[in-house]
């Protein structure tokens, strides 16, 4: 076979010939100034990416008998990052000899965090709930996360007009999604009901009035009681057809799991698509049994081997930080994947509807400690928390 010489071959390998001559002609040429050590691309990533963040308690003030409002700072920043309406934290502090860390959504908008100011609603329920609402003052210090969660609009996904039905202390990711509406960084029209028993345990009804006069359309239920400018009852689809075109609709839930299941149960005969209906997945809690055992917990983490105890009703996340262990968590709903953790042996059962490892997890022996109950004597790699 015969090729046929072309010129520009030629040149490339004459080009190629003097690569490195040229290069060491550049390098010596160059100035000798050291390079940055911080790009602007990298900066902004750990704006909005901070990992963990060291905060302060400013402000507490009770709303409602049980819940309570908490305004956090900064204090190894000047900012907290910017997130989507709807997402939560993981807030996260000694108490006793525990370590505990739960998700709270939060009530302020994405731009008040760039004024340094992120509030979230705690209601007076569980362990280290009941601390946040009696106990911690202005001026503690807390461990937050960087804001998470798929509890968000989605243009792609939502339609234009979203219905929002909190229950209790589940209004606290709408305060925020009216705040983002009326602010003018999101493009839905929201229309919000916030069901209770009371109207004392309504709680920032003051904030969502003033954001009535901004967009927002909130209708008050109430169950146990009859007021002036409040619906009775439940939010059932009678009530909802009211005020909104039901099949024209996104809908986000709130709250308590009895309220999911009535909403879902009056939504069922409109045959709704399913990402049609998004709910805010509560933390994994203790599991029913009777006469539990208690079970050894082998936990390594890097070079370090602890040896705990485990009850059967809690999962092991609970069990970890109850010994002080600074287990990694964020959702506490087997979701996020954060707790990813490495197990080595023993038995195990996953809370019902939470398993949301990957087929390849379950495939290679990952779990989620904050949806994993043991079975017996059990042994896990736990990851480092960052």
């Amino acid at each position: 076979m015969k090729f046929k010489k072309q010129i520009f071959g030629f040149m490339d390998m004459l080009r190629f010939k003097k690569l490195v001559p040229n290069r060491r002609e550049a390098l010596a040429n160059g100035p000798a100034d050291p390079l940055p050590t911080e790009y602007r691309t990298n900066v902004l990533a750990h704006r909005l990416h901070p990992g963990r963040m060291e905060v302060e308690l400013v402000d507490a003030v009770m709303v409602t008998p049980t819940i309570r409002k908490l305004t956090f700072r900064r204090t190894d920043a000047d900012a907290f990052p910017f997130f989507r309406a709807g997402q939560y934290v993981s807030l996260q502090s000694p108490v006793g000899d525990s370590l505990v860390s739960r998700p709270y959504s939060i009530a302020s908008s994405p731009r008040e965090a760039l004024e340094n100011k992120l509030v979230l609603g705690v209601e007076d329920a569980g362990f280290f709930s009941g601390y946040l609402c009696r106990d911690a003052k202005p001026g503690d210090r807390f461990v937050m996360s960087e804001p998470s969660g798929e509890f968000h609009y989605e243009t792609l996904r939502d339609k234009k007009h979203i219905v929002c039905i909190a229950g209790g202390s589940g209004i606290t990711p709408f305060v925020s999604m009216a705040k983002s509406m009326a602010e003018g960084d999101e493009p839905y029209e929201m229309t919000l009901f916030y069901g209770a028993r009371t109207a004392q345990q309504l709680a920032f009804r003051d904030e969502l009035d003033a954001l009535s006069a901004k967009g927002l359309k909130v209708v008050y239920v109430l169950s146990d009681e009859t007021c002036d400018g409040c619906e009775h009852g439940f939010v059932s689809a009678a009530l909802m057809e009211k005020y909104v075109d039901i099949r024209e609709s996104s809908f986000f839930l709130c709250g308590p799991q009895a309220m999911y299941d009535f909403v879902l149960k009056e939504l069922a005969p409109y045959d709704l698509p399913r990402k049609a209906v998004r709910k805010d997945a509560g933390s994994c809690g203790n599991r029913e049994v009777s006469d539990p055992r208690t079970f050894r917990l082998t936990v390594h983490v890097r070079d370090k081997v602890c040896e705990i105890s485990a009850q059967e009703n809690e999962t092991l996340l609970t069990a970890m930080e109850r010994a002080g262990i600074d287990a990694p968590n964020k959702c506490r709903a087997g979701g996020c994947g954060y707790c990813h953790s490495k197990w080595v042996r023993g038995e195990y059962v996953v809370a019902d509807g939470r398993d949301g490892r990957r087929e390849a997890d379950r495939k290679f022996g990952f779990i989620h400690p904050c949806v994993t109950y043991p079975a017996s004597d059990i042994e896990l790699i736990v990851p480092v928390g960052e």
